[in-house]
């Protein structure tokens, strides 16, 4: 199977995972525990899985984020409340979401089922190989829940972490540190510089110092905007071809027809997420 298949299998469904750095019921969720930090839920919520890890675990696994930013936020994390209690808040704030966008019918639909049952499949292939994939590997220990849209949005859940620890593996293969792995994202075109720095926590300085490692290597522009040399385009495509082939084997092991089954699924699942706003705007 074409790994473009894999992408956009898993591109179509990641409105569904993703929702769930920005809903409101998270940090609800977090505070409750004793979270006082937004940045605290965050990274711990999605690192419990790995279990009570340090702050440079979560530096590695989650690698480009300002490691100054990540050590502030870890503080204490674990002394809040174990992981385990994270990982379970966060289920309650993935249910509540869901629930808001798509509503009891939906959530109880028996598309919502076939996809849970089809996704989970795919995911369990990926579970299958969690050699070098160490924030997946966390997650694949995770018990599947009962409820169908729970189950959906879990099986996403591993399959987006599974994709993610194989980009990792292709940005260290260029050498590219995790701040330079955004100013590649940012000469890609595809997100906005800005939205990149705030949301990572870099300052100005450390961008432009970025930016000039990476023109003294020759993969971006000298002057003007933010842009790829001829080099840097390379590095970039090579990037993004190693994450879609090292993605692909768990899509691969149920075919074409039932990614397109999965897609025609997913897509209006994933439009009602968007349309409820559980997602920023870009």
């Amino acid at each position: 199977m074409e790994s473009l298949i894999a992408r956009k299998t898993w591109r179509t469904l990641e409105p569904i995972h993703g929702m769930i750095y920005f809903v409101p019921e998270a940090e609800a969720e977090y505070m409750h525990l004793g979270v006082t930090l937004q940045r605290t839920g965050y990274f711990a919520s999605r690192a419990a899985p790995m279990g009570a890890v340090n702050a440079d675990v979560v530096i590695s696994t989650f690698y480009n984020f300002n490691p100054a930013l990540v050590r502030a936020a870890m503080v204490g994390a674990w002394e809040i409340a174990p992981p385990s209690e994270f990982t379970k808040v966060r289920f309650r704030a993935v249910d509540a979401a869901l629930r808001r966008a798509w509503g009891d019918d939906v959530v109880c639909s028996s598309e919502v089922h076939e996809l849970a049952s089809l996704l989970r499949r795919i995911a369990e292939v990926a579970c299958e190989k969690p050699e070098g994939r160490p924030l997946f590997a966390g997650h694949s220990s995770v018990p599947w829940p009962d409820q169908p849209h729970l189950v959906l949005w879990h099986a996403q859940t591993l399959l987006r972490e599974f994709r993610g620890d194989g980009h990792i593996a292709a940005l260290t293969t260029e050498g590219l540190s995790g701040i330079e792995a955004l100013v590649s994202h940012a000469a890609s075109g595809e997100v906005p510089a800005q939205a990149l720095t705030s949301s990572r926590s870099w300052s100005d300085e450390e961008w432009r110092s970025a930016i000039d490692g990476m023109r003294g290597r020759g993969l971006v522009t000298k002057s003007g905007d933010l842009a790829f040399t001829p080099a840097g385009n390379e590095q970039r495509k090579r990037i993004e071809a190693t994450t879609d082939a090292l993605a692909t084997a768990p899509y691969a092991a149920f075919g074409e027809k039932v990614c397109e089954k999965i897609r025609e699924l997913g897509r209006p699942l994933s439009k009602a997420i968007l349309e409820a706003g559980l997602l920023p705007l870009r």
